[in-house]
């Protein structure tokens, strides 16, 4: 099941779709996860747990979040050891002033961008796209 390596068919085949929902980044220093939460992302770190869920969850929950983003992930099965895929995407954001907080699962890449930029987000994504097919 290994993913694409080439960067060209990386860029040039790849497709975006974002995800329906506005999520947000909460930490839990005391490491106790709330019954009834179902993060999109989990991360241990040495400050408590990183997770990555829907506001609703967190605000339902009271727990305090940063950054509300939008969620794009990108159609194609990248390798995990795949060279500058995720860093020419984030230079390319980057030059129409948007950070990117990129998430990197087995199969997919997801992009989680702020709230409100998803659709420029969508469309750097595209022009990269067409740029190497």
């Amino acid at each position: 099941m290994t993913g694409e390596t080439n960067l060209n068919t990386l860029l040039g085949t790849m497709s975006a779709d974002l995800i329906d929902d506005l999520f947000v980044f909460v930490t839990l220093k005391d490491r106790t996860m709330p019954d009834g939460l179902s993060p999109r992302m989990m991360f241990q770190e040495a400050e408590g747990i990183t997770l990555i869920l829907t506001q609703a969850q967190a605000q339902a929950h009271d727990l305090p979040f940063e950054f509300p983003c939008r969620m794009i992930t990108l159609n194609i099965h990248s390798a995990l050891e795949a060279v500058g895929f995720i860093a020419h995407i984030a230079t390319e954001l980057a030059k129409q002033d948007m950070g990117v907080n990129p998430v990197a699962g087995f199969f997919h890449d997801h992009l989680f961008v702020p709230d409100g930029r998803e659709q420029d987000a969508l469309t750097v994504i595209s022009k990269i796209a067409a740029a190497h097919s």
